[in-house]
């Protein structure tokens, strides 16, 4: 189906309803997994905005740090044996009423803030180098500076072992803490790296891979100020938020980002007019398309044919138009290597199509 109304562009009008607020505590998280049998956490209706909590599964690294008596309770009152068969805490799920498959959800990402002033990098053994690095893991904890709104490492420490068990607890005070990256700042750009809609499978899903229903797409410009279009696949979209990030770059080659606990305040939009095949980020100046894949090849290729699809079903070019315009316009990158299904995004700028009427896009 072709859209029918351009996403973003000319929104529908949307009074602002109610506000709910969505702590995250052992009630209202699943951990690892999507499922559509899951019982809501909320119900909200088309246009209500939820302020929620998006707790990391890495809190562990330094629980000092990263944890408080909530996030403790969560830890201590999700047995091991039902954090599965993914790793990340997910706030949820929302149910939102009148959603029915073939809807898109319109989840506009109005601010995310930093739960602490902390958070954890892990060299982990599905990074992409962990054979070169001599199969050893190691862990990063990284301050921010909200004046600067930067963050450098505080210090790192090799972890024992293998880093298997979701939620592991470090006890960093009695760890080899080591100087890390002197003088080095990065840019704090919080996210999440995990959130979307229950699929349509009996069963547990994991929130490992991407998908088409969302799910660990990593891509850091899903922050405050861009919105996701998510294709609902079961009545009431069962809408969750996880993986929490303040800091990642494309390809995530380490296998994780900054990881930290944020809140996080959005408003979901139900839409009927119009869909689209796969996870859409609009941001001010692009659209971003994802594709995933068993490697990249197959990643590449599923982005390239969904970008196609958004030029010639949303902006009327044809294929061969639209093809031509993608080489020389368009720009495509490596979202994550490290998530089992391998992911690349593609990114055209909004600004380069004519207006049509009061359509900017």
């Amino acid at each position: 189906m072709a859209f029918t109304c351009a996403p973003g562009a000319v929104r529908p009008t949307v009074v602002p309803g109610a506000l709910h607020m969505l702590e995250a505590l052992p009630g209202t998280v699943h951990w690892g997994y999507f499922d559509p049998a899951h019982p809501p956490a909320l119900r909200v209706r088309s246009g209500d905005l939820i302020q929620a909590e998006a707790v990391t599964h890495h809190a562990g690294d330094d629980p000092a740090l990263l944890m408080d008596e909530k996030i403790w309770r969560i830890f201590n009152e999700t047995p091991e044996a039902d954090r599965n068969p993914g790793v990340h805490i997910m706030t949820g799920p929302i149910y939102i009423e009148d959603a029915k498959p073939g809807d898109m959800l319109e989840v506009r990402y109005l601010a995310m803030q930093p739960r602490f002033r902390h958070g954890s990098n892990l060299a982990a053994n599905w990074g992409h180098l962990y054979q070169e690095f001599g199969e050893r893991e190691r862990v990063t904890i990284y301050e921010m500076d909200p004046n600067t709104n930067t963050a450098a490492a505080l210090y790192a420490y090799d972890f024992e072992g293998k880093y298997l068990t979701p939620g592991t607890i470090t006890n960093c005070p009695e760890c080899d803490r080591q100087r890390a990256l002197n003088g080095v700042r990065v840019p704090v750009r919080p996210h999440l790296g995990t959130a979307g809609v229950a699929p349509d499978v009996k069963g547990r899903v994991s929130t490992i891979p991407p998908g088409l229903h969302g799910g660990n797409i990593d891509n850091w410009r899903i922050g405050a100020g861009a919105t996701m279009y998510y294709p609902v696949q079961v009545d009431g979209g069962l809408f969750s938020i996880g993986d929490p990030h303040v800091s990642q770059g494309d390809g995530e080659i380490s296998g994780t980002a900054i990881e930290a606990s944020l809140n996080v305040l959005l408003q979901i939009v139900l839409r009927k007019d119009f869909t689209f095949p796969s996870p859409l980020l609009e941001t001010p100046k692009n659209w971003i398309v994802h594709g995933f894949g068993a490697d990249l090849d197959e990643a590449m290729k599923n982005a390239s044919l969904d970008m196609l699809h958004l030029l010639t079903e949303n902006q009327g070019l044809s294929r061969n138009d639209g093809y031509s315009l993608m080489s020389i316009a368009s720009d495509f990158a490596v979202t994550q290597v490290v998530d089992g299904t391998q992911g690349v995004h593609v990114r055209i700028p909004r600004d380069i199509f004519p207006a049509k009427g009061s359509v900017d896009i």
